[in-house]
């Protein structure tokens, strides 16, 4: 796992705007009308309609889709009773998540109230404004309470994460380790070490998955709970069904599963030695397990093993769940979140391990081949049909068990539906980043002698996703290493005009005069020129000596793409390079070419980069659909660009007719579906979601990104150069340490695939 450090964290909550979270208007607000639509007079149509019927407060209010993650902090993480404002980091978290995964918006509210009458009482008063309640961090015993309250009080979903989360995911791996094992729910021995809120709720759940409760061990602080003890909440009192005491050790033995949610380092060798064959071991602790991972593997080679740790298989992760458990309920405007709707989630979670998994998950955990097995028993958290599998079984269950009040009447159009709500930037930078961490690439930092590009080269590093090779004056370098309080391990700096690199600079000089002898340097400027960071540092990456560079954070843009093509040359069968910049948007990534580079190409120019930049986007697992764009819409305006982009268009139909390409056309039809099958149903890319827009010359291309990154405000990730042979990629001057890192990644998935 990432290392964080304190004021990494800091610095990300409080960057820019402070929070995680924003609430932002889905309607016109531009003109007066707008806002009188808006507010008053206007608002007072819909108040009346609500008043008259209740149930229209889906229909013109945000309930339908709002959750509110409700906290007093009394059981923060592991930090204990903090209090309710130190809990609202963790809640706007919480929010975020939800957004993210399954696009449900959330007010986070954080309650000043540790008695539980006066908890109870302020959500039920708030109540109206939600669709659904996720209660947070909450301590047991009083959690137990104020659900089972508020869940008989309230009729729309609530449930306490902290409690089911948990149970859902780790039940979802226990039908499937079982499966693995052989084994039957009915008949195992199941040690549990720990009894809090979230045990207690696996355990319920255990049982209703036909668990037998005289073959359930539960310890909490003080020993087993059984028959005998006199200090057990009721809520305990469930689970002493043994007439005599054991210790931890003692139940062990012969144990077919093992649950921890206690603390770490509990559990050794000798205890998962002595349980029974084909043990499963769940060790959830956390950022400790019970007993680690590869002590455990250690132990025996039948094991089947769970953490709650995303560095090993099989990680117990909450988000597996809830997102999705919410958006089936929100859906059919359940009532309630029963028992029903969370079986129907842990058996499609585990179901959905079973199936075939996508060669996009694949890549992205690094993996050649992931099926189900012992290393597979729940699905991976970026599996992108979490979404459209386990809310419509939950919204199904719902409907089943009678507390649905919109029942779903057209599926496929559900999941359709569900599809689009995956958030395309958030999974593509997530496996981006995933993939990145599968095989870490050498990457050459050519401006490490300024502060932002060493705090990147700090994040990539921590992330796992490349080993930074730093180029700059070493003094400058560890003077501001130690100033800001960076720390990269077994760092490398190298300064290219030192005398310890005369050596290589002779070398590498040697190589690129054999390179550009007859292109008008002499071999005593190929060797002076290395001298120069960003010869130097693309030169690295030619000789082997790393595997990608990034530059141009403090240089002119060409300053950078001049020494990489010199040094590294085209692809085969490339003739032209081109910048692609992709910005991240409400809908999706979209990718701009050539925004950077040549000034006015050819039709013929334009149909390679178009080529080029498709492969590119095969590389990041995304499918091209593409629109060559000018001012005019299929021969509507005859003139040279306009004649230019429908020849390119005819190229790329003759040459590649698979390529989901066409034009030439206005951006606005492009981009506007309707627009596109009102006017032009014959297109190519009629019903299509343009994701790649290709301009007639630089002058249209760079305009029109740097117009879209400051009005969309979106993230940019640029410009990702295209056809070169090894990974050289140019930063944006100015760009922020994120756009940094998010670049780095670019380059290391580029130099796996190079």
């Amino acid at each position: 796992m990432p290392k964080i450090r304190k004021q990494d964290a800091l610095d990300y909550h409080a960057s820019g705007r402070p929070g995680k979270i924003e609430v932002v208007p889905t309607k016109p607000y531009a003109s007066q009308r707008d806002l009188s639509l808006a507010y008053s007079p206007g608002v007072a149509e819909p108040c009346l309609k609500i008043a008259e019927n209740p149930e229209d407060v889906y229909k013109y209010t945000s309930k339908a889709n709002l959750v509110a993650v409700i906290s007093n902090g009394t059981a923060v993480l592991g930090l204990g009773d903090i209090g309710p404002l130190a809990s609202k980091p963790v809640m706007e978290g919480k929010g975020l998540l939800f957004k993210i995964f399954a696009d449900i918006d959330v007010f986070d509210i954080e309650v000043d109230a540790k008695d539980p009458e006066l908890f109870i009482q302020t959500v039920k008063a708030i109540a109206p404004t939600f669709g659904g309640i996720n209660l947070e961090d909450i301590k047991a015993p009083e959690a137990f309470e104020i659900e089972r309250r508020l869940k008989e009080e309230l009729d729309i979903p609530v449930m306490h994460d902290d409690q089911h989360g948990t149970a859902i995911i780790s039940s979802a791996a226990l039908l499937n380790a079982l499966e693995l094992a052989k084994k039957r729910i009915s008949k195992v021995k199941i040690v549990i070490s720990g009894a809090g809120a979230a045990a207690i709720s696996c355990v319920n759940l255990y049982v209703a998955l036909g668990a037998d409760l005289k073959n359930i061990y539960m310890f909490d602080s003080k020993g087993l709970i059984y028959a005998d003890r006199t200090d057990l909440d009721e809520m305990k009192q469930v689970f002493a069904v043994h007439k005599k005491e054991l210790t931890l050790v003692e139940a062990f033995k012969g144990a077919d599963v093992f649950l921890g949610l206690s603390k770490g380092n509990l559990v050794n060798k000798e205890m998962v030695a002595a349980m029974a064959k084909n043990p499963i071991v769940f060790a959830l602790a956390n950022p400790e397990p019970e007993i680690g991972y590869k002590d455990a593997m250690a132990v025996r080679n039948d094991i089947i093993m769970a953490t709650g740790r995303s560095d090993h298989p099989n990680q117990v992760n909450n988000v597996l769940g809830f997102p999705f458990i919410f958006r089936g309920a929100l859906d059919v405007r359940a009532t309630c979140i029963n028992e029903e709707m969370k079986l129907a989630a842990v058996k499609a979670i585990a179901n959905l391990a079973k199936e075939s998994i996508p060669e996009e998950v694949i890549e992205a955990y690094g993996e050649k081949h992931i099926s189900f097995g012992r290393d597979q028993i729940i699905p991976k958290p970026l599996d992108p049909r979490l979404i459209y599998s386990v809310a419509p079984a939950v919204a199904k269950a719902a409907m089943d068990s009678g507390v649905a009040r919109n029942p779903i009447q057209n599926w496929e159009a559900y999941e359709t539906e569900l599809k689009k709500r995956l958030g395309l930037d958030n999974k593509m930078v997530r496996n981006l980043t995933a993939k990145a961490q599968s095989n870490p690439k050498r990457v050459v930092f050519a401006e490490a002698d300024n502060v932002k590009i060493l705090k990147a080269a700090q994040t990539a590093t921590e992330e796992g996703i490349c080993i930074p090779i730093l180029l700059g004056k070493r003094k400058v370098i560890e003077a501001l290493i130690i100033e800001y309080n960076i720390e990269i391990p077994q760092i490398q700096i190298i300064d290219p005009k030192s005398d310890t690199e005369k050596m290589r600079r002779q070398v590498y000089g040697k190589a690129f005069f054999e390179n550009r002898k007859r292109k008008g340097f002499t071999e005593f400027e190929a060797v002076q020129i290395m001298r120069e960071r960003n010869h130097f540092g693309a030169m690295m990456v030619e000789m082997g000596d790393a595997d990608a560079m990034i530059s141009g954070l403090t240089r002119n843009y060409r300053d950078v793409v001049r020494p990489a093509i010199q040094t590294i040359g085209l692809q085969k069968d490339v003739n032209v390079v081109a910048g692609v910049y992709m910005l991240m948007t409400k809908r999706g990534p979209l990718f701009l070419a050539d925004t950077t580079i040549n000034k006015n190409p050819t039709a013929e120019e334009i149909a390679e980069i178009t080529f080029n930049v498709a492969k590119t986007l095969r590389k990041f697992k995304v499918t091209p659909k593409i629109a060559l764009l000018s001012y005019s819409n299929f021969g509507s305006a005859p003139g040279e660009d306009s004649k230019k982009m429908a020849d390119a268009v005819q190229i790329l139909h003759e040459k590649h007719p698979s390529l989901c390409v066409d034009g030439e056309v206005q951006a606005n039809f492009a981009l506007n579906n309707e627009l596109m099958n009102e006017k032009f149903s014959f297109s190519t890319l009629a019903n299509k979601e343009v994701n790649t827009l290709i301009f007639p010359n630089l002058s249209a291309g760079n305009i029109a990104y740097k117009l879209l990154q400051e009005i969309t405000e979106g993230d940019a990730i640029g410009p990702i150069l295209v056809g070169l042979k090894k990974s050289i990629h140019v930063l944006q001057m100015g760009s922020s340490v994120r756009e940094v890192v998010n670049m780095v990644k670019v380059a290391v998935v580029d130099a796996q695939t190079k």
